[in-house]
């Protein structure tokens, strides 16, 4: 049986910090099955959790010290809350798991602690028909694991509760930034580069003081949906995330807007068509990138991302279509 440390290696902290960055996220997992945390004995607790490494090193970086067994299903390394909306991490995994560990023979009692964000895809009584073990539904975070365990198994209100404070908004980010930017980074060269075609100031003069706006405008809009609203969250008005982007992506817009006017000296009809491209182009891009948020928050359900997307990924690509079409007649028509 494999045994395991509370403590991580360097080398469990690299791998963090590489899917942190949507580096080798897919394939960051470790094999299903029952492992040993420290020195457990019959009457250690059984603790469930899923095979995304992630997930199970920070179940047990958050037990120093202590004595458990770890119960690892076979979510196809997605996380917990993830694989209990998809059902990998659910009632017949769970079972499985139970019987083809031998659970029974390993523990006296006949208990086992499911993370609460895992509930979704858990029946208990089903468990029980099924195993004879009695799923308990532990606290929200492994933070509060400790607390759980020497209180009983008992979880308190607080314990229950969810939320999604600014450190855990902040974790986010780099996933969704390195994903936007390997599309972002080659649009924003093509646009600066583009943006110099057939310029009455020579092609080098307009790519560098237009060129570089525009593609300071794509990276901008990456920036307000992918970093801007998920820090600035609470405090940007609306209830859908695509709102709260294009809000964001609003006074980027505007500051690109600003950039134009003093780069050529004032409002003639080529550049308020170009500052209005951008008015339309970067809030479209925010508001698309802060959806994939919808996924990692739990503020919203799976029939509200549903509607939100049913309404504004028409809008957005309405306004990003305008926006470039405007763009290009401020360059080149007027």
């Amino acid at each position: 049986m494999p045994r395991v440390t509370s403590e991580l290696s360097s080398a469990d902290r690299w791998g963090t910090l590489r899917v942190r960055s949507n580096i080798g996220r897919m394939d960051y997992t470790v094999a299903p099955g029952l492992y040993a945390l420290g020195q457990p004995e019959f009457t250690a607790p059984v603790l469930v959790t899923a095979n995304y490494k992630l997930s199970f090193d920070t179940l047990r970086s958050r037990l120093p010290g202590r004595n458990a067994w770890i119960l690892v299903l076979d979510t196809h390394g997605i996380n917990v809350w993830c694989a209990a909306g998809k059902g990998t991490f659910g009632t017949d995994e769970l079972v499985r798991q139970i019987r083809s560990s031998g659970l029974e023979m390993v523990v006296k009692h006949r208990q086992v602690i499911v993370p609460q964000l895992g509930a979704p895809g858990v029946a208990a009584y089903r468990v029980k028909d099924a195993t004879g073990f009695t799923a308990l539904f532990g606290p929200i975070r492994a933070d509060d694991l400790p607390a759980y365990l020497d209180g009983g198994k008992r979880a308190t209100p607080e314990m229950r509760q969810v939320t999604f404070p600014a450190r855990d908004r902040a974790i986010l980010i780099p996933v969704e930034l390195v994903s936007a930017l390997q599309i972002a980074l080659p649009s924003a060269a093509a646009v600066a580069l583009v943006a110099g075609l057939g310029a009455a100031e020579g092609y080098l003069a307009a790519t560098l003081s237009h060129g570089l706006i525009a593609a300071a405008a794509v990276l901008g809009g990456v920036f307000a949906g992918a970093v801007l609203t998920p820090l600035a969250l609470p405090w940007l008005p609306g209830h859908a995330f695509a709102t709260k982007g294009a809000l964001a992506g609003i006074g980027v817009a505007a500051v690109v807007a600003a950039a134009l006017w003093r780069e050529t000296g004032g409002w003639d009809p080529a550049t308020a068509v170009e500052a209005l491209a951008w008015l339309l182009l970067v809030p479209a891009i925010a508001a698309f990138l802060a959806m994939n948020f919808t996924g990692s928050s739990t503020f919203t359900s799976l029939s509200g991302v549903r509607k939100e997307m049913a309404v504004a990924v028409p809008l957005q690509a309405g306004f990003a279509l305008t926006g470039a079409l405007l763009w290009m007649g401020g360059r080149w028509l007027l």
